[in-house]
């Protein structure tokens, strides 16, 4: 299919049916799915209907709050030039403040504009490390990366990443920034890190500077979202916030079966066509998020989030779903805690960039190697949210290591209010008396994802449903729970393209995705790559 403009997607003419196009899930797989119903498919926004548990649409890219109580972001998702799908997405997508810029021309614009590259990716004892460049692996390390690499993903099974690597592995500079920007565990799936090896493998000349990663000009909800939801609704599109789906119903047989209908959780009843589709937005990485504030620590959510619940009620009376279980079965092994801060006046900012030798919102990731919590900073180009208040300025950190006590608070991360992370930064960074002051006025809000590393869980052949499970003959899976090949959850990259994947499979008007960029192919990457694993 021949792409289509950002102009010509305003005025092409629709495929004029009958059929409903209905949607569980309005996170950005789900949104996704309804702009290439609209764009590629020929479909009417008025025959979409997108179903969102929360009171917002977007998901996992959110951003939300004021300079007077605080802004928050529960976390931010990576992006890198050969997201394909999702650049080809955002191509179609006016800005709301600029019609005549798309939001994929903003993010490019943006980054040449305020290009990234760190200069203090690390810190130990209260100053940048004087070993943050090098990646510290000893020739068993190399050799067992690289047999990584080599091994055919069939043959790895639901090994773990401790598995595959000696101990002293996890101590070395390569797994502290690793683990810290992609946010794996030793605990996690060796198939998910081999994946990642591979797909990011063109990345590893600027990997101690995080060069060569995108990010947008302000958070991803005011970047991605709210132009998309501007699209839709110009369209028709109807996204009902607040309404939880909580049941399918499937009849037919194993090989040829269809949903009939959708139960809401008002009980009511939403019947399905024969020829209505229906996306399944199986699981959420944000599902079941907690918050909390400057003295009260967020507690872990006592009841199943929504899209884990639906999982888990198909899975078990139906052949194909997978097994959420093992994603979502423990979440001392898949949650950590995100902290928000908004400040009035730029103090801490100026400090932090003569800290860091970075201007603001161009360092990225600033993680304390020392810390028992493996705490981590972002601070953004300011102004992060629109609208947002000239002189106030805020920043982003979590704690990958959410159970152990930190080393300025005695305390698990997972019961420390605000101003006890606050207090732990302080202390890592060897702030004054009259520096923490800065933070007297700060709006603080912490936040518990119990599932939010759930997707890198070991997991098996199977335990993870197709886009397209057998015999389903009106409905998809998408989101970061379905198996794509090659393909890395936890991006917007793999979201968009499990949209993809449904939207053209299910209605047969649209093109599949392209494939998954392969530069570990590429003999100069590797070569590139080789020399900075030998650090030569």
């Amino acid at each position: 299919m021949r792409k289509v403009s950002l102009f010509e997607a305003q005025i092409m003419p629709e495929n004029v049916t009958n059929s409903q196009h209905l949607i569980v899930g309005g996170g950005i797989a789900g949104l996704s799915a309804a702009v290439l119903l609209c764009r590629d498919a020929g479909v009417r926004g008025k025959d979409i209907r997108i179903y969102e548990q929360l009171g917002v649409a977007g998901g996992s890219l959110d951003g939300a709050g004021d300079s007077d109580t605080g802004y928050l972001v529960r976390g931010g998702r990576m992006f890198e030039e050969h997201f394909a799908c999702t650049f080809d997405l955002l191509d179609s997508i006016p800005l709301t403040n600029d019609p005549a810029k798309s939001a994929k021309d903003d993010i490019f614009e943006f980054n040449r504009m305020v290009p990234g590259s760190s200069n203090c990716r690390l810190v130990r004892d209260g100053k940048p490390a004087e070993d943050r460049y090098d990646l510290t692996l000893s020739a068993q390390d190399i050799v067992d990366l690289n047999r990584l690499l080599l091994h055919p993903e069939t043959g790895l099974g639901a090994q773990r990443i401790d598995d595959w690597f000696q101990t002293a592995f996890f101590d070395s500079n390569f797994w502290l920034m690793w683990s810290t920007m992609f946010s794996f565990q030793p605990w996690h799936s060796l198939v998910e890190m081999r994946r990642y090896l591979r797909r990011f493998i063109h990345l590893f000349p600027g990997f101690t500077r995080i060069a060569g990663i995108l990010r947008t000009r302000y958070n991803q909800h005011d970047s991605i979202i709210a132009p998309i939801q501007t699209w839709l609704h110009a369209r028709g599109v109807r996204i009902e916030t607040d309404t939880c789906v909580t049941d399918a119903t499937i009849e037919g047989t194993h090989q040829d079966r269809h949903v009939t209908s959708l139960t809401l959780d008002d009980d009511s009843t939403v019947e399905v066509g024969p020829d209505d589709s229906v996306y399944l937005t199986l699981g959420s990485m944000t599902d079941g998020s907690v918050l909390g504030s400057a003295d009260r620590a967020p507690k872990l959510a006592e009841h199943v989030a929504g899209g884990w619940s639906l999982w888990r009620k198909l899975a078990s009376r139906h052949e194909g779903f997978g097994k959420p279980e093992v994603f979502s079965s423990d979440t001392g092994k898949t949650g950590w805690n995100s902290f928000t801060v908004t400040m009035d006046g730029a103090d801490f900012f100026e400090f932090m960039e003569d800290f860091t030798d970075n201007r603001t919102g161009t360092g990225g990731l600033v993680t304390f190697a020392d810390s028992g919590w493996t705490l981590s900073i972002v601070l953004f180009h300011q102004p992060h949210f629109r609208g947002q208040k000239p002189g106030t300025y805020t920043f982003w950190g979590y704690g990958l290591r959410g159970d152990r006590k930190g080393d300025f608070v005695k305390k698990p991360m997972w019961e420390a209010t605000g101003l006890e992370i606050i207090e732990e930064l302080c202390g890592h960074l060897h702030l004054s008396d009259k520096q923490r002051k800065w933070f007297e006025s700060a709006k603080i809000i912490p936040c518990r994802m119990p599932y939010i590393t759930s997707q890198f869980m070991p997991r098996q052949v199977g335990d993870r449903p197709d886009v397209r499970p057998h015999g389903a003959s009106n409905f998809a899976v998408i989101g970061q729970y379905c198996e794509l090949p090659r393909d890395c959850v936890f991006t917007v990259e793999y979201s968009v393209r499990s949209a993809r994947t449904a939207v053209a499979s299910l209605t047969g008007r649209a093109d599949p995705p392209p494939p998954v960029a392969r530069t570990d192919l590429d003999p100069r990457v590797l070569i590139r790559a080789a020399r900075v694993l030998l650090g030569v």
